[in-house]
């Protein structure tokens, strides 16, 4: 277990832990005072790029399900959008592996940009196909329609404006 331990962290650097748990921590306890999708999910989207350039895919994915976790947790998401939570997460977790992916696999000075279009339409798309499913499953048409809203083309939007944010300070910390 202390092998374990020790090759863990001396593969994370004491800057790159202590960026991981802020970042995480951010992402985790802003929709509790912000309850506006359209500045949380930038903000958390740009966050989960960061710690994928930061400290790598294993800590994206880590950080990828927080959020999600912590709003069900602590009830700001309705009971009806509990279901949608698994979905949320699996396209954080598609958003940024699929940038990772793309970024280091890519030789085009242009590679963020078309990593995280590709990241966001991924993530879009798994929402959007998740939403039409489980709006079968909601008998309140009001709370379809807002799963609905929270899980289309908001996320596609949330996605490209946190891939704004996130390279704007990537350049700044020079990560890309």
């Amino acid at each position: 277990m202390e092998y374990i331990k020790e090759a863990v962290l001396g593969r994370v650097g004491t800057k790159e832990l202590a960026a991981i748990i802020i970042l995480g921590g951010v992402a985790s306890f802003l929709p509790f005072f912000i309850h506006l999708q359209w500045i949380t999910g930038p903000v958390i989207n740009a966050i989960l790029i960061i710690v994928l350039f930061l400290s790598g895919l294993r800590a994206a994915i880590v950080v990828s399900a927080v959020p999600s976790l912590m709003a069900l947790a602590g009830g700001l998401l309705p009971v009806f959008l509990a279901p949608a939570v698994p979905f949320i997460i699996l396209g954080n977790i598609l958003f940024v592996a699929v940038i990772g992916y793309l970024y280091y696999h890519s030789n085009k000075s242009d590679a963020y940009w078309r990593s995280t279009f590709v990241g966001a339409l991924v993530k879009f798309t798994l929402l959007f196909i998740s939403a039409k499913f489980l709006v079968f499953f909601i008998q309140n048409s009001k709370a379809a329609v807002v799963l609905a809203t929270m899980l289309g083309v908001n996320q596609l939007f949330t996605a490209l404006a946190g891939s704004i944010i996130a390279f704007l300070i990537l350049k700044m910390l020079k990560r890309i």
